[in-house]
């Protein structure tokens, strides 16, 4: 089997102009027709991104408006921000199988096995995989991984960060799926029913939240930024951002974290803004932190995962 074909970019690309690319991608689709089959594999493509600096200006915006600590160190969220949108362009790709618009995202596993500082010149790789039948579409693996180190060059033989992120394209089948919900679908076990325990805080996020992580994460889906903008897409109201719920989590637990850790979340149901949310990172059983956002009404769990060092 060969080595994935490297797609290498200039630079870290904006997402602005890759959404409006996924825009036009889906009209061309929508006057095809519109197949709800999966038609194509996955590209064998690594896109690369070499020599990326970190702006401090907007590190210490991530920073105040996640609640991190203003050090020089980049807090795994914000890395996250900066080298998905290489993760991206490759969803924008033509030969990419599935529609970048409608994504659902389903989770984020992230292992920072050393910090990344400020002033570290990153390297940035992505490519996909495990394009995989789900009961309600196909879902697949962006893997997005990022070296760095000081010097010009920011390529250092080991990764010091790594994510995965879990997306779902609904209604779109893998051939051989069936047509049948979950026929052939490779899930997880039934989720457990989720008992909300005592809650370590409260988060009051007006109606604002979407465009203020929109602006520094680049992240302005019309979903995220008002009601007016997220009815077409089915929301009452506009959502916060998925990663948001998540990374404010994380800077929930705090340095106890430690400098390598595994860091999992699962994204379960979307928190309508503006909205009040229960939130509780408790020391595990197991070791490290267990992390759940979830209505405080309904007890109905919005974000769940865990934190734990790694070996």
């Amino acid at each position: 089997m060969s080595d994935p074909r490297e797609v290498r970019l200039p630079a870290v690309p904006g997402l602005g102009g890759l959404y409006g690319r996924a825009a036009a991608g889906a009209a061309r689709l929508a006057l095809r027709g519109g197949s709800r089959r999966v038609v194509a594999p996955l590209p064998d493509v690594v896109h690369t991104v070499d020599g990326v600096r970190v702006d401090a200006a907007h590190l210490t915006a991530y920073q105040r408006l996640l609640g991190e600590p203003g050090t020089d160190a980049l807090p795994a969220g914000y890395v996250h921000v900066l080298a998905f949108p290489v993760a991206t362009a490759l969803m924008v790709r033509d030969d990419f199988p599935l529609p970048l618009l409608g994504m659902v995202h389903l989770a984020n596993r992230v292992e920072q096995r050393r910090p990344l500082l400020l002033g570290d010149v990153l390297a940035v790789r992505a490519h996909a995989e495990g394009m995989r039948p789900h009961a309600r579409g196909t879902q697949v693996d962006l893997v997005v991984e990022v070296r760095g180190g000081a010097g010009d060059a920011g390529r250092g033989d080991d990764v010091a960060w790594r994510g995965v992120s879990t997306y779902l394209a609904p209604g779109l089948r893998l051939p051989g799926a069936g047509t049948d919900a979950g026929a052939g679908a490779d899930e997880p076990a039934e989720r457990p029913t989720f008992v909300p325990p005592a809650p370590t805080g409260t988060w009051r996020l007006d109606a604002g939240t979407g465009r203020r992580y929109g602006a520094v994460s680049g992240d302005r889906n019309p979903i995220h930024l008002s009601a007016l903008t997220a009815r077409p897409f089915g929301f009452p109201r506009a959502i916060a951002h998925g990663m948001y719920t998540a990374a404010r989590l994380l800077a929930d637990v705090g340095a106890v974290r430690g400098e390598a850790f595994a860091w999992s979340v699962e994204f379960v149901k979307p928190v309508l803004l503006p909205g009040t949310v229960a939130v509780s990172t408790r020391p595990a059983d197991a070791g490290g932190y267990d992390l759940a956002a979830w209505h405080p009404r309904t007890g109905k769990p919005h974000v769940l995962g865990t934190v734990a060092p790694l070996p």
